[in-house]
């Protein structure tokens, strides 16, 4: 049953993104980022594929992954702003938005506050569902979207670029997606720690 509803969304990325290109990227990834489950681990590795294939560009391909992002975590950022922990709670579970892991989301920002929506983008599952606390907690909404947006490239680009150079075995990344999913964090976390050191080092 799961690998009939993987394939299927497999079916309907390929066919939104081969026929509309980037508005189809941002239209999917505003899904996935507004708690739809529609993997951006599929989204964005066929966009890279189309890349190898020279029928889109590896930048705008990432830059619309973002503002897909963006675009569905301001929706999650208002239901939580609006509605609070009790609406989200109550009526989650009809968006696909388990307690659970908005539990471990609200542990995530209160452990790093507004800093944990620029991390939490290149973190797996939490990456979804951080918009929901930041909401709940009215975060200064310029510095949450400029957050959002920021955070969203590093793993926009990275995934993209796995399917650019998997070209036409892009469909490998369904066999090994969450070991990537960790990976990928990881390194996009490291990559960010030591620009950051690098950056306080220069300053000293």
């Amino acid at each position: 049953m799961v690998t009939q509803i993987i394939d299927l969304l497999v079916q309907l990325v390929t066919s939104i993104i081969s026929q509309i290109g980037y508005i189809g990227i941002t239209v999917l990834m505003t899904f996935e980022s507004a708690c739809i489950p529609i993997p951006s681990e599929i989204i964005m590795p066929f966009s890279g594929f189309l890349v190898s294939a020279g029928k889109l560009n590896l930048i705008l391909v990432t830059l619309a992954g973002a503002f897909g992002n963006l675009i569905g975590a301001v929706i999650t950022y208002a239901i939580g702003y609006y509605g609070g922990r009790p609406f989200i709670l109550k009526y989650g579970k009809y968006f696909f938005v388990k307690e659970k892991e908005v539990h471990h989301a609200e542990k995530f920002f209160e452990r790093w506050g507004d800093f944990s929506v620029f991390l939490s983008r290149n973190l797996p599952i939490i990456r979804t569902f951080i918009s929901l606390p930041a909401g709940v907690a009215e975060m200064n909404f310029p510095k949450f979207a400029i957050y959002s947006f920021l955070g969203s490239i590093p793993w926009c680009f990275a995934l993209t670029y796995i399917g650019f150079m998997l070209g036409s075995n892009w469909m490998l990344i369904r066999k090994y997606g969450h070991i990537l999913d960790i990976i990928v964090g990881i390194f996009i976390l490291l990559l960010i720690g030591k620009i950051i050191w690098d950056y306080f080092q220069d300053t000293k």
